[in-house]
């Protein structure tokens, strides 16, 4: 069977972000880059599917600047045997990349889908469940827990009320949550071997899709600066404050 990661390149989860001064957006000179976290939990997944001997083949996919070829490089060199990389001019909206990816589908016919719940720049949480509307194919999301056998994959998923287990019928679509697993730590020699795996380079055109946004952002801002806490000296003080000051008692 083979799986197909779509990666994303954003800032490191540990960076502060930055906004620019005329506020038109983030930030990124000279700011650490990688694979989104989320993204990166998929990856290590499919690795350990392989691993299992119930994946053949990982195909990692990544759409945005060329400089995404560096995180497709280090999904290689966890474990993913090959790359594909879609270079666009301006970030893509999840309708352009989840058309991108129906193609991409179409053109490998993997047996699964994994790929991170949202990204954490945009926080949109779309482009899974679009994918899973375009072609048609069944889809778990927020998964915790993912089981293959059989021609049909188990996702144990996050729900408000506790964990909710779905069977899909392969081929399908899984979006990772923060609990599925831990990602490894990247060996120096297997990044050297992820040089001379395959990648190869595309643009949407290729596949037929026109970059086209519905949405444009007209103003970042940071988040305002949280006013300093005070101490009290007792709990009848605390009890005062907040009913009389913070409203939040009766």
């Amino acid at each position: 069977m083979k799986i197909l990661v779509p990666v994303k390149r954003v800032v490191d989860y540990n960076v502060k972000v930055r906004v620019k001064a005329d506020q038109s957006d983030v930030d990124l000179a000279n700011v650490k880059m990688d694979i989104n976290p989320f993204c990166d939990i998929a990856v290590e997944e499919a690795v350990r599917l392989k691993e299992q001997g119930v994946a053949t083949e990982i195909v990692v996919v990544s759409i945005g600047e060329a400089k995404a070829e560096e995180q497709i490089r280090r999904a290689m060199a966890i474990g993913a045997d090959r790359g594909i990389l879609i270079t666009t001019e301006a970030p893509a909206s999840s309708l352009t990349v989840a058309k991108l990816l129906k193609a991409i589908v179409a053109e490998e016919e993997p047996g699964l889908v994994i790929l991170g719940k949202q990204s954490i720049d945009t926080d949109n949480n779309q482009t899974g469940q679009m994918l899973g509307a375009l072609t048609g194919m069944p889809q778990g999301t927020f998964a915790s827990k993912v089981e293959v056998a059989d021609n049909k994959v188990n996702v144990t998923r996050e729900i408000d009320g506790g964990l909710q287990t779905v069977g899909l019928t392969l081929p399908a679509i899984v979006t990772t949550d923060l609990r599925l697993n831990e990602p490894r730590y990247v060996k120096l020699p297997d990044i050297m071997k992820a040089k001379r795996k395959p990648l190869d380079k595309k643009t949407p055109a290729d596949y037929g899709v026109e970059e086209k946004r519905s949405v444009t952002t007209l103003n970042v801002a940071p988040p305002a600066e949280r006013e300093a806490g005070i101490t009290v000296s007792s709990v009848e003080e605390l009890v005062e404050k907040l009913k009389n000051e913070a409203k939040v008692l009766s």
